[in-house]
């Protein structure tokens, strides 16, 4: 099936909105980089399209104290594959993410 044809104005305001939601994911990362977010509250607000189509591998990774290694030590340990976003979380791995980064 084609993509659907976009007018000019339709494919610039998908442009930017795409570009907001970006930037306030990359804000939302800072925050929690500077511990200005707890990891834990931020997870309460999964059905938030900002924080739930957030790569679980890049959430863990602005955490304070979580690197490359650790982040994908504890994906592996709960079971979580590294394409997964925070909203696809199963309850066992969001309990478990939860648990491991308070």
């Amino acid at each position: 099936m084609p993509a659907p044809t976009m007018t000019p104005e339709q494919r610039q305001a998908a442009l930017d909105k795409a570009r907001e939601v970006r930037s306030k994911r990359s804000e939302l990362t800072k925050k929690i980089q500077m511990d200005v977010k707890k990891p834990v509250d931020v997870l309460k607000h999964v059905d938030d399209p900002i924080v739930g189509r957030m790569k679980v591998k890049t959430f863990i990774n602005a955490v304070p104290g979580y690197g490359k290694v650790k982040a994908e030590k504890l994906m592996d340990e709960l079971g979580i594959q590294e394409s997964r976003r925070l909203q696809g979380l199963g309850s066992r791995q969001m309990e478990g993410l939860k648990n491991a980064l308070k």
